[in-house]
């Protein structure tokens, strides 16, 4: 397992990690999640080696995870990292940057394992080509192709798949967690996107200015949103005294006490998301139909 233990860490001065500590057992996966400047990144560089903590330890198998100053080539033979700038060699086909790391030895196998991590990423078609000629998107899935080719035993992944649009996104990101977990590979990912974590993440931690706020099971945390950073993370929300609901929580009614004006109608497919006030505070609720702008409804809160 990966222990990360009151791991501290400062740059030019400034605190980025105060006493982080978190566990990930092999084949699990752990999201980490927060505003952009949380610490999320350093964190994965510091799992990776890449960088020394300041404080605090990182093992993997109680073996400790050293940095530059212990260490002079950085990255593990079991553990492989897949950052946002991409470390592939652009003026080679994509069977040849995803197979650089397998054995030459047994070329029937290489050719087939390269195959199968195509399908994976859903490369199909694209063996051939070289790397400098793909899109952002096509250069990340042969990155995560790349990294999980010799079969790691955890896989660190920072926004995985954040250049690649939303008509692949869904499958690929089913492969890979899938693949992942059938091959029991432990994976720390940090990312901005929802469904990255409720359908894949074993546990969730939130990043809060470089501490951590809260570390739970990501449905425990969906249905239990203790902060209003966790409740943004999963959807529209509102603080309605003194209590976090999601949009879907508060529901239209005949009558109530909850009387708000309706501000705007937005569409978002199978239903409008109405921004209404309420008593000077920001509400916003689902509706099948949109609303008549200035319209006084009445409301019905449900936890």
């Amino acid at each position: 397992m990966l222990s990360i233990s009151n791991v501290s860490f400062k740059y030019n001065k400034r605190a980025v990690l105060n006493s982080v500590s978190v566990v990930i057992n092999s084949g699990d996966c752990l999201a980490i999640v927060g505003e952009s400047g949380s610490g999320k990144s350093t964190l994965l560089k510091l799992a990776f080696g890449q960088m020394d903590v300041d404080a605090g330890a990182i093992t993997w198998k109680d073996k400790p995870i050293l940095g530059p100053k212990n260490k002079l080539v950085v990255g593990h033979d079991f553990m492989k990292y897949v950052a946002q700038e991409f470390d592939l060699m652009p003026y080679t086909s994509v069977s040849e940057n995803i197979g650089d790391y397998l054995s030459n030895f047994y070329p029937e196998e290489k050719k087939a394992r390269v195959n199968e991590l195509i399908e994976v990423v859903e490369l199909q078609g694209f063996e051939n080509t070289k790397v400098q000629f793909l899109s952002g998107g096509q250069k990340q899935r042969v990155a995560l192709a790349r990294a999980i080719a010799k079969r790691p035993e955890i896989i660190l992944l920072d926004e995985p798949f954040s250049h690649i649009d939303n008509f692949k996104k869904q499958s690929l990101r089913r492969n890979l967690f899938r693949y992942l977990k059938t091959n029991n590979i432990a994976c720390v990912l940090a990312t901005h996107d929802k469904d990255d974590v409720l359908s894949f993440a074993d546990q969730m931690m939130v990043l809060h200015k470089g501490s951590v706020l809260s570390i739970e099971s990501p449905s425990y945390m969906y249905s239990n949103p203790a902060h209003p950073l966790v409740a943004a993370f999963f959807g529209e929300y509102s603080a309605v005294e003194g209590k976090l609901y999601y949009a879907h929580q508060i529901t239209l009614v005949e009558n109530s006490p909850l009387k708000a004006s309706v501000k705007d109608s937005l569409y978002r497919g199978e239903y409008y998301l109405i921004e209404a006030d309420l008593n000077g505070d920001k509400v916003c609720f689902k509706n099948k139909n949109a609303i008549v702008e200035n319209s006084i409804v009445s409301l019905k809160l449900n936890h």
